[in-house]
């Protein structure tokens, strides 16, 4: 990390922390909870934030998912904020902080958000909250943060040193396959999603890598070897760094 990043994320993580959250079920008082960080140690060198985009439909979640099995725990994925309802199977606290229109936008108007935006035109806020994100990074932690490239913007515009990875199909057609295979999504969602990744595609210059998902296994591999090559070392030794076999 450069000399003039680490100083901005220093200041950064050394701001106040005027609204800390810890999403309950309950309706919170009036005013902002103040909520002192899980654990007071500041480690030597700070973590990094790790901003992953891609269309919908591209497989993010999956490629992410096994990043962190493959990494182990010096890093972490951050829990996105939204107010769209619950689909079958997701859990509160673990797949998203599921929050009403008003408690998103009171907090939102707190400045608790790192990023937040209108997603898809629907009314859908999603949003990255500094609770998820400055603890970690001040224990010295790796956190990913799976968000669109709006957000990926305005994280930027913070954290100029952030490792920023865009995973992209092999071409439209393909993305359009794979949305249709699905078998969840109305014509009208297929189309809107597909207006939505080329718009994204559009934007991938920002990102310093772009990765091709052609399959899962090599997908992983190579952001595995990227954040690597940005300084990720694990806590664990098991997790130490191999030669990827391709088929």
């Amino acid at each position: 990390m450069k000399e003039e990043d680490r100083a901005h994320t220093a200041a950064v993580l050394d701001a106040p922390e005027e609204h800390a959250f810890a999403p309950t079920g309950e309706e919170d008082p009036p005013g902002p909870r103040l909520t002192p960080y899980a654990s007071p140690m500041i480690a030597a060198k700070p973590g990094k934030l790790v901003v992953i985009s891609g269309p919908s439909g591209v497989g993010k979640s999956t490629v992410v998912r096994q990043v962190l099995e493959r990494l182990g725990p010096a890093i972490r994925l951050s829990i996105s904020a939204t107010t769209r309802p619950p689909r079958p199977g997701e859990r509160e606290g673990v797949d998203y902080y599921f929050l009403t229109d008003g408690e998103f936008a009171r907090r939102r108007e707190a400045g608790e958000f790192l990023e937040c935006i209108e997603v898809f035109g629907r009314g859908h806020w999603y949003g990255t909250l500094w609770s998820e994100v400055r603890s970690s990074l001040s224990q010295g932690k790796w956190v990913i943060l799976e968000i669109d490239v709006d957000g990926a913007g305005e994280v930027l515009r913070q954290f100029p040193e952030a490792v920023t990875i865009f995973i992209r199909p092999e071409s439209v057609e393909e993305l359009e396959r794979r949305l249709r295979n699905r078998g969840t999504e109305s014509e009208d969602a297929v189309q809107r999603r597909l207006a939505v990744a080329r718009h994204e595609l559009q934007r991938t210059s920002q990102y310093e890598h772009q990765i091709v998902n052609v399959t899962v296994s090599r997908a992983v591999d190579d952001i595995c070897e990227v954040l690597r090559s940005h300084g990720y070392a694990s806590e664990d030794p098991a997790q130490a760094p191999a030669t990827p076999c391709h088929d």
